[in-house]
């Protein structure tokens, strides 16, 4: 898939200009107008309207209008049972919502099952990794091909329907094995895999119905810090070859790094959207993540280590408890790093890393959408 044959899409410009934009330079505005919750794109590919699903009498998702920006990288964002994973679930048909359509590509997903929106080129990956273990490393590779002949039982029977066909599905997946730097692994059994390997052979197993937009849930959580970079590059690179990309992740580290845009949700509502400078110093974000604490700016690294001590202090605060959230130890180590300061006192005392299991109480009026 290259960034030079893709076909424009409605406002995306003509022909001639679709092929010569490099999408990792492209500058043009993202948002249509004014940047609010809800704003329109200059060129989406997923519209979500009035996207509602209750479990008992409470609203895990309640989106009243979401447009996500082709071509770009998007991440969604916010604290633990804000219903990202859940609003993950409904767009790509692994949940039924209560109310409300969404389209991809203009083309509406409403009762559309999973492997049929897989197969539109909508795809997404699980924050619990969803490799078979018991086979091996190319195979996994090679169920993650659409379309194939020798999946109807009649042509499975004859090998010359379908074996120059398995040919062209082993090259590819070879290619992509290379890339991601499992090749030397292909003949392993997918259980022997790390977590990061088994992230990257789910996000290159992805990539085998050549998608148009993947959708990543927590693609760091549990992936050792050696492979944190490779996973980085790897998101990115995505990009460059004309894809879309929306994925949930805790670590603002990240977010504020990579992401082109960056959408907010809290207790299932869309509470803020845009550049993620601009939305790390939002009241809106930083009231969702930590409550009154609105003089600070989640995107500096100053702000964040006067954040810490201020919270340190603070009797009501869940600093230094197993349920600390956003402001993780390594967060704190890593800004604080970049800046070349030495660390607030007591900054990263007891915090817990948001990929780290949560043992502690849930967070009151919410429901934990599998994060």
């Amino acid at each position: 898939m290259s960034m030079h044959s893709e076909e424009p899409k409605a406002g995306a410009g003509t022909k001639a200009d679709a092929e010569t934009i490099d999408y990792m330079t492209d500058s043009r505005p993202i948002a249509a107008g004014e940047i609010a919750p809800g704003c329109k794109k200059r060129d989406p590919i997923v519209v979500a309207e009035n996207v509602t699903r209750s479990f008992g009498g409470i609203n895990a998702v309640d989106v009243e209008y979401l447009e996500i920006p082709r071509h770009k990288i998007t991440a969604l964002i916010g604290p633990n049972g804000a219903g990202k994973t859940t609003l993950f679930n409904l767009l790509t048909g692994f949940d039924t919502p209560n109310s409300g359509k969404w389209q991809f590509e203009g083309n509406s997903l409403a009762g559309v099952s999973s492997y049929k929106v897989a197969r539109m080129g909508m795809v997404r990956t699980f924050q619990l990794t969803k490799v078979m273990g018991k086979l091996t490393v190319m195979e996994n590779m090679r169920l993650g091909a659409s379309n194939q002949s020798g999946e109807k039982l009649y042509k499975a029977l004859f090998k010359g329907i379908w074996g120059g066909e398995e040919k062209r599905i082993t090259e590819q997946a070879e290619v992509l094995l290379q890339k991601f730097k499992l090749d030397a692994k292909k003949d392993d059994y997918a259980a022997s895999l790390s977590g990061g390997q088994r992230k990257l052979l789910e996000m290159a197993r992805s990539l085998m119905v050549r998608p148009k937009l993947v959708m990543l849930d927590e693609p760091m959580a549990g992936v050792n810090p050696a492979l944190t970079q490779s996973l980085l590059d790897h998101i990115k690179n995505l990009k460059a070859e004309g894809m879309t990309v929306l994925f949930v992740e805790h670590d603002m580290h990240m977010v504020r790094h990579i992401a082109d845009w960056v959408v907010v949700m809290a207790e299932g509502k869309i509470v803020a959207e845009g550049p993620p400078a601009e939305v790390m110093k939002n009241p809106a974000v930083i009231d969702a993540y930590l409550g009154a604490h609105h003089d600070v700016d989640l995107g500096d690294s100053e702000g964040i280590k006067e954040l810490a001590a201020e919270l340190e202090a603070d009797d009501e605060s869940i600093v230094g408890t197993e349920n600390a959230g956003i402001i993780s130890s390594d967060v704190i180590a890593t800004e604080t790093a970049e800046a070349g300061a030495a660390p607030a006192t007591g900054a990263a005392h007891g915090r817990r890393s948001a990929e780290e299991p949560n043992h502690g109480e849930q967070p009151p009026s919410t429901v934990k959408d599998a994060e």
